[in-house]
């Protein structure tokens, strides 16, 4: 992102202490609202909407709703377009055919990209690299991956753990967990994707990894840390006796411990998988998005599951709505 340009802020589970602080009156002159539900009645985001709503007009007046909103929704007269129209704000069509968590490559994911001074088009340049190896060449990685996972699967290998390295794979790896599970886990099949962000989670979740049950299959995703950020002063380092960290960068150490965790793993006969990238940057973002949705997809079929929709929860959110009238 740019330096010095806007904040994103990202509101994605429904809460009200998060909820009261993105409304806070001293703020709402310089927020702007991007809304997006695919179908357009999605109960939470149309709840976060209409109160955001009500919290711009009672601190800026009746019409600047106008001024501040932004949709994305499908086709059609769903709630979200409903208000749109209502405090005349505009509306932008989101693909009918593309399903939520599919959509990254689409404006939902690359509109915000592009408002905190993401490079889209290199984003997709990097997401067709691997769309164009992955129709002309059947032993590409996403169907190997894909092949790989079901495999062991079979085998009794029934978690699927993903370990990326770096704080910026954050919200990847979350997004990563939400695709595999909703997509694939379906009819008795699918597997349990687990996120976990290195180095951090070797304190919590690595021992259970090595020494625990053997139910699970690994994916380590790590990209070129060596030489990255602060330096470690030598002469304090060799007086506290840790000359292994003297002149080293933050970088070169997590790079070490990436590689000595993935090689720990294999040492202990865990499956393993590690995926290298040179840099994190647009190009190969747009080309991890594009793998994982692609191995997702040969997985379904391979698994014989629809990976569109996710029809198990509609109960789950229409006794929401039921318990919600009901305490009225």
């Amino acid at each position: 992102p740019n330096h010095g340009g806007p904040e994103l802020c990202v509101p994605d589970n429904l809460d009200p202490d998060l909820m009261a602080q993105v409304l806070a009156p001293d703020q709402l002159a310089h927020t702007g609202f991007l809304v997006v539900s695919k179908s357009g009645g999605t109960g939470e985001t149309l709840a976060q909407a209409l109160t955001a709503v009500s919290a711009v007009r009672a601190a800026l007046g009746p019409d600047a709703p106008a001024e501040h909103f932004l949709g994305i929704s499908e086709p059609g007269n769903g709630a979200l377009r409903q208000l749109c129209a209502t405090i005349n704000a505009p509306v932008l069509d989101h693909d009918p055919d593309v399903g939520g968590r599919f959509a990254v490559l689409s404006l939902v994911g690359l509109l915000p990209a592009m408002i905190v001074g993401l490079d889209a088009e290199a984003v997709r340049a990097g997401a067709r690299t691997v769309l164009d190896a992955a129709m002309n060449n059947a032993d590409s990685a996403p169907a190997m991956g894909a092949a790989m996972q079901v495999a062991l699967q079979r085998q009794g290998l029934g978690q699927s753990v993903l370990l990326a390295y770096g704080e910026a794979f954050k919200p990847f790896v979350l997004w990563y967990r939400q695709l595999w599970a909703e997509s694939l886990g379906k009819n008795g099949q699918g597997t349990t994707p687990i996120d976990a962000l290195g180095p951090v989670d070797q304190h919590s979740q690595l021992q259970l990894y090595l020494d625990g049950p053997r139910d699970k299959q690994f994916t380590v995703l790590t990209v070129k840390q060596a030489g990255r950020g602060p330096v470690v002063d030598p002469e304090v380092a060799t007086a506290l006796g840790q000359d292994y960290l003297a002149g080293r960068t933050i970088g070169d150490l997590v790079g070490a411990m990436q590689t000595a965790t993935a090689e720990t793993l294999v040492a202990n006969d865990r499956p393993v998988r590690h995926l290298r990238a040179e840099r994190l940057d647009e190009t190969s973002l747009g080309a991890l998005f594009m793998h994982f949705m692609l191995e997702t997809l040969f997985a379904a079929d391979l698994m014989g599951v629809d990976p569109f929709g996710q029809p198990a929860v509609e109960e789950s959110k229409i006794l929401a709505r039921k318990y919600l009238a009901e305490s009225a």
